[in-house]
């Protein structure tokens, strides 16, 4: 089964319903060619979208992305890159976040060399920044897009309030929040940013969907009850599995949910895409709820 292509937003840009992370690629030690390889892999089942950060892997992320799209012409032009800014330590001690003008703007054009590209189809700001100008971060991102080095632009981790204010400033619509969810994080589905993003009709993009392996190999008394819970609801739905499931839960919230999923085992890819299209009763997606919520619906 291929993943569908949607909108993020009314202004785009188009990409696939479950997108690729990249944040632990060089922490499993690929090579190029098996980066290039998973790329084919995601790919095959139409997963196009990549996330990636300049942060990732002390910047190595977007360089192992950057040269696996290299190793074949026109491999490029068959994804859609994502990435982010702001967060690092940039030859000083400390980790800190930089949404200054100046840093936004150096740091994309770094993000452009190691990605091997002319363009970042989106760009957002990793972490919400203390110090941020609304102002300054709309005046970079305006001249990265009149420049064409950015297509789209969004942030990632900001509360509601937080994307109101840059909002507020854009001269063009933020497209999304990349933001935690999963059956094991599900704040975001109270705090407003879901609502948020359903007001503004853009999808918001989630990381961790699957609570960064806990779902599979945590102990605590949350995860087991999720275990227990998605194991027999995939077995009701069919013989589907405790991921699927769990992605399945995400998919089905209205506001449009976009995973990222973190595998990069082509089988297991081909399992995700399968979630798209398992339907869960309004019982089950609640059951789920409260097996992560541990509580009763008041």
């Amino acid at each position: 089964m291929a993943v569908s292509r949607v909108s993020m937003s009314k202004e785009g840009p188009l990409v696939s319903r479950l997108a690729q992370g990249w944040a632990s690629a060089v922490r499993r030690g690929l090579t190029v060619a098996e980066a290039t390889r998973h790329v084919h892999a995601c790919l095959e089942v139409g997963i196009t979208t990549m996330d990636n950060a300049a942060i990732y892997g002390g910047g190595q992320g977007e360089t192992l992305l950057g040269e696996a799209l290299a190793a074949e012409p026109g491999l490029r032009d068959r994804v859609e890159i994502v990435t982010k800014c702001s967060v690092g330590s940039w030859g000083t001690s400390l980790y800190h976040y930089d949404t200054s003008r100046e840093h936004i703007l150096s740091s994309v054009e770094h993000s452009l060399q190691e990605l091997r590209t002319e363009r970042i189809d989106l760009l957002l700001i990793h972490r919400p920044d203390p110090l941020m100008d609304a102002d300054e971060v709309a005046e970079a991102f305006d001249r990265l897009y009149a420049a064409g080095k950015v297509l789209h632009f969004g942030v990632s981790n900001f509360t509601p309030w937080q994307f109101t204010l840059l909002a507020s400033r854009m001269p063009r619509p933020l497209v999304t929040n990349e933001v935690q969810i999963s059956v094991l994080d599900n704040h975001t589905m109270l705090d407003g940013t879901l609502d948020q993003c359903q007001q503004l009709r853009i999808r918001p993009m989630a990381w961790s969907p699957l609570g960064g392996g806990r779902l599979f190999t945590g102990d605590t008394p949350q995860a087991e009850r999720l275990r227990t819970e998605l194991g027999a609801i995939g077995e009701a739905l069919g013989g589907y599995s405790v991921d699927q499931v769990a992605l399945a839960w995400l998919l089905q919230h209205p506001a449009g949910i976009l995973p990222i999923l973190g595998t990069f085992n082509a089988q297991r890819l081909a399992a995700a895409a399968v979630a798209e299209g398992l339907a869960l009763t309004r019982e089950q997606w609640f059951r789920i709820w409260v097996a992560g919520t541990g509580e009763r619906l008041p």
